[in-house]
């Protein structure tokens, strides 16, 4: 482990004024707090935090942010609070510790809303000081590259997790060498026999034709020093996971691939790239298609670099990049120059774009009512964007991922624009609203009065504002048609707690919510953005405490020890009534299983984690949630009657969620509140009889288990 000592002398190579005091105490503070902890691997905890902060100094941070590594776990995991870290160490610190607090909290794996909400709002609280994502890209960095000691299913979602969220992050941010080795060491755990075959046939190149990065090095070098350019040359092999990805996207095997290798010329000017570029295309033939200048037109995260690809020697296609030594600063440490320290000052960068102001651009585009899924893909989409260049007919430069469509270039005008498009010209020639542009094309955009988003567009968009744009449209179409649900869902949820929906309970209920007034209320009732419960219990607290709240879960179940707290397994999601088993965790809670519930096969092996329990008699008044799975024609009314039917067995509607919508038939989940197994039977049984439900089952995800494991 780095001792204090080392991460000073790493830190006094680029900043000799560093407070050394500060940094050596928040050393011996974090090694206090995080004393007898041990990581899986079995070694010390704080092993961990001082590892986050060497690869920090490494990219030649501050102060503040090593300190914050230092400290990212201790408010989370010790006795340490955020007014002991604020005393200590300075506001500052604290809001950075606990910046990474609630990021590292964060369940980005999960499909549920509450997480997207979550990541929703702390996304846009990182904005505020971009330094705490910095510290957390090192966290899961560093987190990677130690996996192996975690369990095979705990690496595989981690590694979904990096390839997904944190590795585009990294890029987006600039700092391509980090998202490089995120993917990379993803790709070992998610695929490691893929990457294997790319590592051995990179050995067997080799030994077939030699060192071929460093014979095309030697051949570059020779013909800058003819044209007295005066440069830095690199070269490498492009890291597995790259090849992989350009095999998959190009369906092509190995040996049919090109440009596996990647060289870097570094210069002084901006001049001298061009020349550079020069040099090579006068020396190797350049491949049609495969230049692309970032210095004219650079990346919106500050990337600048000259892009080329060449047939090298034997043929072998090679992509040259060309930069000045500030372009390359930029490119090699991303939004981590801001912080680039020389003899101890502060250095800017003239290059370097401070990413907070594509965050802040995100968030501010995104309206405070969308749907939180629908915030969680703008913000991937966002994130994994490779980026074309198109023209308007003015000549104006619009900036798109790869992939994108004319809606999307459409709505990245104006919103206006793209919800009145009814079809496009590229290059002069009328195309259809699903091609994908290209680079350096042109695009008019064909509108017409009185057009609208057609439901098609969602599929058809590519970058988050178009579909938020679209979704939003198409919603205030449906809003009618949600006013009249929410007015069905309302009327049941109360007339269950024996009240009824009067115009006056339900503006009473909106001010309580803040939403501006009933309708709108009715609105996101309609659309399961707001439940049932939610709107009774926001003027009827004592009512929906009466009927709807769960007894002491401690008293739920028979046959825990004293010290044992019980959970229900939402897999199965069992009620009194029927057969249930207990599977202890490592530490003292239990999660109630259905006898019959898939996921106790994973449990098979571990007999001395099971136990025998039964429901105790009290339970039988209390609310336990279970999930329908229906299928129900698509009519005037029908939901609406669905809903009643519901209520007239005395049941609440929790939420509804749509999981397929046809023309003939919607499919949904319906979380209904039940007491026990004959409630259950009896709203299941009025369900099947009525004519409009083709299909209804119990809703059981075995993944689901996965929350409850210890």
């Amino acid at each position: 482990m780095t001792t204090a000592d080392d991460l000073i002398a790493l830190v006094r190579t680029y900043n000799p004024r560093l407070n050394e005091a500060l940094l050596r105490d928040a050393y011996v503070f974090g090694a206090e707090m995080h004393e007898g902890q041990f990581r899986h691997s079995g070694d010390p905890y704080f092993s961990h935090p001082v590892a986050v902060a060497h690869i920090l100094a490494e990219q030649q941070m501050d102060d503040a942010t090593l300190i914050t590594a230092l400290l990212h776990d201790t408010i989370e995991d010790t006795k340490a609070s955020y007014a002991v870290v604020e005393k200590r160490f300075g506001r500052e610190i604290a809001e950075l510790v606990d910046g990474v607090t609630k990021l590292t909290n964060l369940q980005l794996n999960s499909t549920q809303t509450k997480q997207a909400e979550n990541f929703r709002k702390l996304f846009m609280a990182t904005s505020r000081d971009l330094r705490v994502t910095l510290v957390k890209l090192a966290d899961r960095l560093h987190n990677m590259r130690t996996i192996k000691s975690m369990r095979p299913d705990k690496q595989a979602q981690k590694a979904r997790e990096t390839m997904e969220i944190f590795a585009p992050l990294a890029g987006r941010m600039g700092m391509q060498w980090m998202r490089e080795e995120l993917e990379d060491l993803s790709f070992r755990v998610l695929n490691p026999e893929g990457r294997n075959s790319i590592i051995r046939r990179f050995i067997t190149l080799q030994r077939e034709a030699g060192d071929v990065v460093q014979k095309i090095t030697a051949d570059m070098r020779v013909e800058l020093e003819k044209a007295s350019i005066q440069a830095d040359v690199m070269g490498r092999a492009k890291k597995p996971y790259s090849i992989w990805r350009k095999m998959q996207e190009k369906d092509q095997g190995f040996s049919r691939l090109s440009d596996i290798y990647g060289f870097r010329i570094v210069v002084a000017t901006e001049a001298d790239c061009y020349r550079v570029l020069g040099a090579i295309h006068q020396r190797w033939r350049a491949v049609p298609g495969r230049f692309k200048d970032y210095i004219s037109q650079p990346k919106t995260n500050g990337y600048r670099s000259i892009h080329t690809t060449v047939s090298g020697r034997d043929g072998k296609r090679v992509e040259v990049q060309i930069r000045t030594r500030e372009m390359h600063e930029v490119a090699e440490t991303g939004v981590a120059a801001h912080w680039s320290y020389r003899n101890g000052e502060r250095v800017e960068n003239r290059f370097a774009v401070d990413p907070v102001h594509w965050i802040a651009a995100l968030t501010d585009r995104l309206d405070d009512d969308q749907d939180h899924e629908e915030f969680l893909e703008a913000v991937k989409l966002e994130m994994y964007q490779d980026q074309v260049f198109c023209f308007t007919p003015k000549g104006d430069v619009i900036k798109l991922p790869r992939g994108a469509t004319p809606i999307d270039f459409a709505y990245a005008i104006h919103t206006r624009i793209g919800a009145a498009c009814v079809g496009a010209k590229v290059d002069g020639l009328r195309v259809p609203l699903w091609t994908r542009l290209k680079n350096g094309q042109s695009i008019e955009v064909i509108t017409a009065e009185g057009q609208t988003p057609q439901v098609t567009w969602i599929d058809i968009a590519v970058t988050g504002r178009a579909k938020t744009a679209i979704r939003r449209s198409l919603r205030e179409e449906d809003r009618e048609r949600f006013v009249r649900l929410g007015r069905e869902l309302a009327r049941v949820a109360f007339e269950n707690v024996g009240k009824r929906a009067t115009e006056k309970a339900l503006r009473t209920a909106a001010k309580a919510l803040a939403i501006e007034d009933a309708e709108e209320l009715l609105a996101r009732l309609g659309s399961a953005e707001v439940t049932g419960r939610e709107v009774v219990r926001a003027i009827y607290p004592e009512l929906q405490n009466k009927h709807g709240d769960e007894v002491d879960q401690n008293r739920a179940v028979v046959g825990l020890g004293p010290d044992r707290v019980q959970h229900r397994g939402a897999c199965c999601q069992p009620v009194p009534g029927e057969r249930i088993v207990g599977i202890t965790s490592r530490g003292q809670g239990v999660m109630v299983h259905a006898i019959d519930c898939q996921a106790l096969a994973d449990y098979e092996d571990q007999p001395e984690r099971w136990m025998d329990l039964r429901w105790h008699e009290g339970t039988h008044g209390a609310v336990n949630t279970v999930t329908f799975d229906l299928t129900i024609t698509n009519g005037a009314g029908v939901l609406g009657r669905i809903c009643t039917l519901i209520g007239e067995q005395n049941a609440n509607i929790s939420d509804l969620r749509f999981i397929d919508r046809k023309p003939d038939y919607f499919r949904l989940l319906v979380d209904v509140d039940l007491r026990d197994a004959e409630h259950l039977h009896r709203v299941k049984t009025v369900l099947e009889a009525e004519s409009n439900v083709s299909a209804i089952a119990r809703h059981r995800d075995p993944a689901l288990a996965l929350a409850g494991r210890g």
